[in-house]
Order: C-alpha cells, then structure tokens, then sequence
C-alpha cells in the first residue's frame, strides 16, 4: 500500500487525536499538507481544532512523541491496513458523511470495499431463532447474487448476519465499535478470525482504543453509510438498532423490517418502522423489487 507524506501524517494525528475528520478539517485547511502539524503549540492546536488548552497540551504531548512513528509499517506488522481519508482507496461512500472517518483500520479482503452492492443486516442483541430463519430466506437470494452483507458483529442478529453469509457462501464486512486490540464481545473471537482472513473487519478506531458507551452509536452512522439498504430482523422499539435506522434515513438509504408476532416485544420496532413507511420484507427478491 503506498501513502503520501500527507497520508503518514493524518495517521499520526488520528493516533493522537482520534476524531471524525470534519472536526480535523479546519487545520487541514490551515495546512493542507501537513507539514506544520508537529510544530503547532497547545494555543494553535486548541484554536484549529477548537479544543480546550488542557487538551491541547495532551495532545501536543502526543504529537511529539509519534513523530517519528512509522505508522504505516507497525500497523502492517499486525496484519492492519490504514486508510486515510486522503487515500485513493478510502470509500466513497463514506467519504459522503458529514462526518468520516479520519482513518480506516481494516483486516481481510480489502478488494471487498468495491463490492457493487452492501447490504446491512441488524437487530437486537437479544435476538432471537426468528431472526436466524428470517435470514434463512433473505440472506441466500443476495448472496448468489454478489451481495456483500455488512453487520456490527454484536451479539445476537448482528452475529447471526455474518453467520448466514458464511452458511450461504456469501462475503460479510464486520464493521467494529473500538480497535482491534480490544474485540467486543469476546465470544466471537472465532468469526473475527475468520473474517479477518477471508472476509473484512472495519473500524474508524485506532488499535489502542477500547469499546465504550460513545463509540457504538458512532459505529452505526458507518454501517449505514457504507450500505445501500438496511434491513432490521428484531428490535424493540427504543435502541441502538434504531439509532442505525435513524442514521440510514439522514442517508437517504431504503429501510425493511421483517414482520414479527406482535406477541414479542422484539417485533414492535420493526413493526413500528412498517407503520411508518419502512417495506416489510421476508424474501431477499423482495430487494431486488425496489432497491437493486
């Protein structure tokens, strides 16, 4: 993989100072090559990033310390492939955001980044077999058709999304709340390897940086950003699926929900989403009827 000096140093400051790259913009503006970026002061550091003094001076501390730092190579140690905002790779899907990602972290199959078509799979963490055979109908029609499905390697619908794309021969991207040294939730350290190797892990975090309460909801803006529909098996009615729904529609990207028994509770967000406008679905042609 080759990177620009400006492509080095954006990783070195997305080490540091790990945000999405619209709250870098106004120092990229500043400097559009990077090139003052270690010799800013906490005072500049604060007015261009808009910061306070206090973390301005962290950050400085940072920056001093990687300056030298070959990132690009310690990261290719681990088997993790950077790629700023400024690489020819970067997706332009999420390039879109108002908010990307400073920088990828990827593990896998790079080249499933072009991959015509992405859809996500997601729902509740207590999902439940009604999930896993609503799968059984939608996920084999997309895969045969060379549709990669993306999910949050959560537990429950999350993981039974990567589960069905390996079962049915299809590609699955994992797109991750924290960075790889700290996966989440352990128990699926054995899909993680898998997809690591033959599939793709995504995350906007840096390796160091371990899950927290902040750092899903952020995950899920990519999950709709990088897919071009969103389809939700079970959720209830208040939750962090439905955050992901709400970010899908700022995309502007179709959403469908499986009808459930309104017996459960895990059926009242996707019903609710029906009643709102979002297409039921329970066969995965149905996508090729209104969104492919």
């Amino acid at each position: 993989m080759n990177y620009t000096n400006f492509d080095r140093k954006l990783m070195a400051l997305h080490y540091a100072h790990p945000v999405p790259y619209n709250r870098l913009k106004k120092l990229v503006d500043a400097d559009p090559r990077l090139d003052q970026l270690f010799a800013y002061n906490p005072f500049q550091l604060s007015e261009l990033l808009n910061i306070s003094f206090q973390q301005a001076k962290l950050l400085h501390e940072k920056l001093s310390k990687c300056a030298n730092t070959p990132f690009a190579q310690l990261y290719e140690q681990q088997l993790i492939i950077p790629l700023p905002y400024s690489h020819s790779n970067y997706p332009e899907a999420l390039r879109k955001l108002i908010d990307p990602p400073a920088v990828l972290y990827i593990k896998g199959d790079i080249s499933l980044l072009q991959i015509r078509t992405k859809i996500a799979i997601i729902g509740s963490r207590k999902a439940t077999d009604y999930s896993r055979k609503a799968m059984s109908y939608i996920v084999p029609p997309l895969v045969q058709n060379g549709i990669a499905i993306v999910s949050g390697l959560a537990k429950g619908a999350d993981t039974m999304a990567h589960e069905a794309a390996l079962l049915y021969g299809g590609k699955t991207i994992a797109i991750l709340g924290h960075g790889f040294f700290h996966l989440y939730p352990k128990e699926n350290e054995k899909i993680a390897k898998t997809l690591s190797k033959e599939h793709l892990l995504l995350t906007e975090y840096p390796p160091y940086l371990s899950p927290a309460r902040w750092t899903f909801p952020m995950r899920n803006r990519l999950i709709s950003g990088f897919s071009d529909a969103v389809i939700i098996t079970e959720s209830e009615e208040k939750s962090g699926t439905m955050s992901t729904v709400e970010h899908a529609l700022d995309h502007g990207k179709d959403i469908y929900a499986v009808p459930g028994p309104i017996t459960s509770s895990l059926s009242f967000g996707p019903n609710k989403l029906i009643e709102e406008g979002a297409k039921p679905i329970w066969n995965g042609f149905q996508l090729f009827e209104h969104t492919l």
